[in-house]
């Protein structure tokens, strides 16, 4: 049987994920985004996603979180509070450490429900639901959709580069400058050819007449019930609970 969640519908759930979400950056303390990572993970089972396959998706996010972690710790502005290392230039205090736990777990908090949504949702439902129910435009929705569905190809392109560039001798042989060099240059190559790729896909859509301006009919219906309002108002409430739980403890920092 389908979980709950991922029986809603695909337009909702991205309402509802963006909903708890972004209020999370109103405040810079790490009591609530605590509270919002909580409860996402509690909502796992209703998803049907397993544990082991959301840390795998998250991999990237863990990545751009430990240099997010190192960034904060050696260039942030606020270092008040007592100090618990003084290593030259480096000044650890509790203040940077409060400061580097609220952004990391920030970070987490808001992309942990695009993750859900993503795991839970067929991208053709999502493209359908954002032109039947969220009145997106035809256009920008069909090609939000083949842009997700040649992302995957992204990872094959850049196996093959780095193929293509060790047959030709192309190797760091242990030099990190060399390699920072190597993966500069294929990623700028991948990027080429990401640009190519999209500009024959959007002519060839084209040609399709996906850019047509008469109304265009639905082959699968993404119907919008009472169940998808009650999950978008219960999002919004989460994300409240979170904030007034991180005022009522007295940690609440707003970011302006």
């Amino acid at each position: 049987m389908t979980p709950v969640l991922a029986r809603r519908n695909p337009a909702a759930k991205l309402a509802a994920a963006l909903l708890f979400s972004l209020p999370l950056i109103v405040t810079l303390d790490p009591v609530a985004p605590a509270v919002a990572i909580a409860v996402e993970l509690a909502v796992l089972p209703l998803a049907g996603v397993r544990p082991l396959t959301l840390l795998r998706r998250a991999a990237p996010l863990l990545l751009s979180i430990g240099g997010l972690l190192v960034t904060v710790l050696l260039f942030a502005a606020d270092r008040s509070g007592a100090v618990l290392l003084d290593a030259g230039p480096l000044t650890l205090t509790t203040g940077v450490l409060w400061t580097a736990l609220g952004l990391t777990l920030r970070v987490v908090a808001v992309a942990l429900p695009g993750l859900i949504v993503l795991a839970t949702t067929d991208p053709t439902d999502l493209a359908d639901a954002l032109i039947q129910n969220a009145r997106f435009s035809p256009r920008f929705a069909i090609g939000a959709l083949a842009a997700f569905r040649m992302v995957p190809l992204l990872t094959d392109e850049w196996h093959a580069l780095a193929a293509a560039r060790r047959a030709r001798g192309v190797d760091a042989g242990g030099n990190p400058l060399t390699a920072v060099r190597i993966f500069a240059s294929t990623a700028f190559a991948l990027l080429v050819g990401a640009i190519r790729r999209g500009v024959r896909l959007a002519t060839a859509m084209d040609a399709r007449g996906f850019d047509a301006r008469t109304p265009r009919t639905v082959a699968r219906r993404q119907r919008f019930g009472p169940a998808d309002a009650v999950l978008i108002v219960a999002a919004g409430g989460l994300s409240a609970t979170a904030l007034t739980v991180s005022a009522l403890v007295g940690t609440f920092r707003p970011i302006f």
